[in-house]
């Protein structure tokens, strides 16, 4: 079988949630099925480091698809023509995308549908092409691949799909992610915050991501309860960040907000190590990766009770309504003054994250791609 792949989101040094995902899986799919030819595709110069196995073709094709209508042109014109270059029997495209121009079968990845739920996080002109596009992909689809049960269940609800269409995989946390020492602990923190504890925030800043009551709750613990613990945030700047710099610029406490950018993976993980708490109280996720790269690395996590969430952290976390700083400085009060209840969801967490595995990912993408 020829696996045609859209590979766009692979990029060197770059990798996000659904980039992360791509590489995760897709090493695992090409070593585990030699028999079968993939065809990687790129809308710019790849890099070895996604050559996984000789069974890959990569293959360039323009244009750089990074607008609405590039997508459209990249996926309806660019695409078919690989598909039948390569005799390709099946069409994957883990971010969702699909093309109208082709009968070959198509599996899409739909990683969520924040944008139905939050369309005013993303431009009009991203947001036009989602809700054109995205219900006629599912409509299109011969299976779909989603990351959660709420996920799953939010497409079947929107989209009218039947549920026996949809395959739920799941995300997990890279091996890199692991407990480190007390001495590489004090290290990074030497780094980044001068030796103290911090709250870790990791994600792209725009608003879905939820970073302005983050910071009202962290600047009112550090206001009331005059703690030593500084927020350390690790994530580019994405789109209408204004309200957020608006916030953050009125904190008493900015000068305990750290802002790191973007990290390589290395530093990610030893910032993750090290941090006291993870605060990952997103306003709407399909899954939440950072979940789990705290939790295996022996970090207690404060979530959202909302979407995707509650499901991925199970009873590893602390829960808070992510629109009130009031409940989310709680629960951070609740892990500096807790012992106990900081150690127990430390263990808890190590067990919940050993359920979430790259391996049982890729086992439903073989699924669905009828490898299995």
């Amino acid at each position: 079988m020829v696996i045609a792949v859209n590979c766009r989101l692979l990029l060197h040094n770059k990798l996000e949630g659904i980039g992360r995902y791509m590489h995760e899986t897709l090493q695992l799919l090409v070593k585990q099925n030699p028999q079968h030819q993939f065809v990687f595709i790129f809308d710019r110069p790849w890099h070895q480091q996604f050559i996984y196995a000789d069974n890959v073709i990569p293959v360039s094709v323009f244009p750089q698809a990074r607008h609405p209508l590039l997508y459209y042109w990249w996926f309806n014109f660019s695409i078919p023509k690989i598909l039948e270059k390569y005799n390709a029997d099946i069409f994957l495209s883990p971010d969702g995308y699909l093309s109208l121009r082709t009968s070959i079968p198509q599996i899409p990845i739909i990683h969520d549908l924040a944008f139905e739920h939050f369309p005013d996080g993303i431009s009009k002109s991203e947001l036009f092409y989602y809700k054109t596009f995205f219900p006629r992909y599912a409509q299109l689809a011969r299976k779909i691949i989603t990351v959660s049960e709420f996920s799953k269940s939010d497409i079947q609800k929107l989209y009218k799909i039947e549920g026996s269409k949809i395959l739920v995989s799941c995300n997990a946390a890279s091996q890199s992610f692991k407990l480190i020492d007390q001495i590489s602990v004090k290290k990074v923190r030497d780094k980044y915050t001068a030796g103290q504890p911090y709250f870790l925030f990791v994600g792209a800043l725009h608003p879905r991501k939820n970073l302005s009551n983050l910071l009202l709750a962290f600047d009112y613990i550090k206001r009331q309860y005059k703690i030593p613990h500084k927020l350390v945030v690790v994530g580019r700047a994405a789109w209408k960040t204004g309200p957020m710099k608006d916030i953050y610029n009125e904190m008493q406490s900015k000068s305990d907000v750290v802002f790191t950018g973007r990290l390589s993976e290395q530093e990610l993980c030893e910032v993750t190590a090290a941090a006291f708490v993870m605060c990952y109280v997103s306003l709407f996720e399909g899954f939440g990766i950072p979940i789990l790269e705290a939790m295996q690395c022996g970090v207690p996590v404060i979530t959202s009770n909302t979407s995707s969430m509650p499901e991925v952290a199970g009873d590893a976390a602390l829960v808070a309504d992510p629109i009130s700083p009031t409940q989310i400085g709680e629960a951070m009060l609740k892990l500096i003054n807790d012992d106990t209840l900081r150690a127990n969801l430390i263990t808890k967490g190590f067990e919940r994250a050993k359920i979430y595995t790259w391996e049982r990912a890729t086992k439903v993408i073989e699924e669905a791609l009828s490898l299995r």
